[in-house]
């Protein structure tokens, strides 16, 4: 019993060294992907919008997608349910008891737009339009009170807005990470 377990082990190491050998050695099947293939991935959003597609969408709109796609999930005013609260919070950051919120932590509105775009409906992520995604931004900073209840986004605009807790995250002072957002007596 012992010599097999002996042969099955130097059996798997075997595997595993061939394994990364084959890893490099190329078999003639497949092909690098074109650029229009990673542009069809490529749809991330950083902090300041770079990114972000054409489109927009009013908080109207929102309401209308917020209650059919996210409301199961999310409450009917985004105040919780099976899914995170995503509405109040504000000023609970420092309590005993914090409430973090698209409204009290979240520091960037595109961050929301990059979330939403990528991630939701938990059940059919990437299948809202540009405009849905603008339009359900517009609605949760409208529930936040961080956009009037008559505001459409855009690009434009969505890049604009300060978020409440933009300036409560701090630069990583560990010598060893290079932090480039630096917010405030930061050294380099």
């Amino acid at each position: 019993m012992a010599t097999l377990k002996v042969a099955f082990a130097a059996a798997m190491l075997s595997l595993g060294m061939s394994a990364t050998a084959s890893a490099q050695t190329h078999y003639g099947i497949g092909r690098p992907a074109t650029a229009a293939e990673i542009a069809g991935w490529n749809i991330d959003i950083n902090r300041e919008g770079t990114n972000l597609p054409p489109g927009s969408g009013n908080v109207a709109h929102g309401r209308e997608v917020f209650e059919a796609q996210c409301s199961s999930c999310h409450g009917n005013k985004g105040e919780g349910g099976i899914g995170d609260k995503l509405v109040g919070g504000q000023g609970t950051l420092a309590s005993a008891k914090p409430i973090k919120t698209v409204g009290s932590y979240w520091p960037y509105a595109t961050t929301l737009f990059d979330y939403i775009r990528r991630a939701m409906p938990l059940n059919a992520p990437q299948s809202l339009s540009n405009d849905d995604v603008y339009a359900l931004s517009a609605y949760l900073l409208s529930l936040n009170g961080i956009v009037p209840d008559t505001a459409t986004l855009d690009a434009k605009s969505l890049a604009a807005i300060k978020m409440p807790n933009r300036d409560g995250f701090v630069a990583d002072p560990r010598p060893d990470v290079k932090d480039k957002r630096c917010m405030k007596d930061c050294k380099p």
